[in-house]
């Protein structure tokens, strides 16, 4: 595990896109593991604006996000395809087939969990996974408690989560109930993975994945076992942090 201090939102952003497009750029072949939410935004729209100037090719990427919410069609604007399809995908030039994410709406959804996993299998793995960090712990959908060696599910969301999240709805009425997520074995599974902490409300967490012990009550500290995680972290989520100098970057 490294740690890449960032100046800002901006450059923590910057640093994440140049990683990808590197990835992106040097293989033949190559399978990202997608995530939504705030922190990432930048990163894809630094990605769009890539590809618009220089033309950067997707057309050998194929993508996997890390989860959905369950009863929201994808026509509709919370829905994370609406998301993918919005922030990144229509301004790139990667093939729509090439594109995964776990269908919130399907008739049977452990089928649906099922199949993701296996889908994810026949493309060889993950090659480079993008997190952020929620602040209770949890990765993807993974909440709090999530054993460590659960695979692509179904999953309650927390109070927490859901108020986190009702900032993209007219309310926490309307944020869902549940969601398909990729599992924690699922996520540990990727080659490589890169986490985005921003913003002073994720200091708290990142201590805790740092400093704190490995358990599933915090799903991120898991991450200290895998082999090759980069965290892009920025000033306002590290300033008040005891980092260890071997984790710097």
């Amino acid at each position: 595990m490294k740690i890449i201090p960032a100046e800002s939102y901006s450059n923590l952003s910057e640093i994440a896109a140049l990683i990808l497009t590197e990835k992106i750029k040097n293989t033949n072949k190559v399978v990202l593991g997608m995530a939504t939410g705030g922190t990432p935004t930048k990163t894809y729209q630094i990605l769009a604006d890539d590809y618009k100037r220089n033309k950067t090719s997707y057309r050998h990427v194929s993508t996997f996000n890390l989860d959905e919410y369950i009863g929201i069609d994808q026509a509709d604007r919370n829905s994370y395809y609406y998301y993918m399809v919005e922030n990144l995908f229509k301004y790139i030039d990667i093939p729509r087939e090439q594109t995964h994410i776990p269908s919130g709406t399907a008739e049977n959804l452990e089928q649906e969990c099922k199949n993701y996993e296996q889908k994810i299998a026949a493309h060889g793995g993950i090659d480079l996974q993008l997190l952020g960090l929620g602040s209770n712990g949890h990765i993807g959908f993974n909440e709090p408690g999530t054993a460590f060696d659960t695979l692509t599910h179904v999953v309650d969301l927390t109070k927490a989560t859901r108020e986190a999240n009702a900032r993209f709805f007219n309310g926490i009425d309307e944020v869902p109930t549940q969601a398909i997520t990729m599992g924690i074995a699922s996520i540990m599974k990727s080659k490589e993975i890169l986490l985005l902490v921003a913003g002073e409300s994720k200091s708290k967490a990142l201590d805790q994945l740092l400093n704190g012990k490995i358990d599933p009550s915090f799903p991120a500290s898991i991450l200290r076992n895998h082999p090759n995680v980069t965290i892009v972290a920025d000033q306002s989520a590290i300033k008040h942090i005891n980092i260890p100098a071997e984790l710097l970057g």
